[in-house]
């Protein structure tokens, strides 16, 4: 049972709706999970690029994001794989070859980070160093 003098869960929606906003299938669950696996100094820029560029390897991308680190860069493209949003493509060569790109659930979620730029440009305000 919630406490109705919880704000944080005000959810202005009658009583029978809030699982589908607040459950754990619910909308919040489905957002902040998206939120969460682009999450990242590093991650949206790494998306970014790689929409530009179908594939890269490791060194194209350090030496396009002047600034990160090789241990960021691989702990943000381990992460970005791990959750789905870009393929690791290991071509079994000596030396080792792998490229970076996109994966389809990548390419998916490009309309959405289009859709929040053009929400941020239409809405200006104060912008928070990340």
């Amino acid at each position: 049972m919630t406490d109705e003098t919880s704000t944080h869960l005000y959810v202005p929606t009658p009583q029978e709706d809030r699982e589908a906003c607040l459950g754990p299938e619910g909308s919040v669950a489905h957002v902040s999970r998206v939120i969460r696996m682009i999450h990242g100094r590093w991650k949206l820029p790494i998306l970014f690029r790689l929409y530009a560029d179908p594939s890269m390897r490791t060194l194209q991308l350090k030496r396009d994001l002047p600034g990160i680190s090789q241990k960021m860069l691989t702990q943000h493209l381990r992460e970005l794989a791990r959750d789905g949003l870009i393929d690791r493509v290991d071509f079994g060569e000596k030396p080792l070859r792998v490229e970076y790109q996109l994966s389809e659930i990548g390419r998916q979620l490009l309309p959405v980070l289009i859709a929040a730029r053009t929400f941020s440009t239409r809405h200006p305000g104060k912008t928070v160093a990340g």
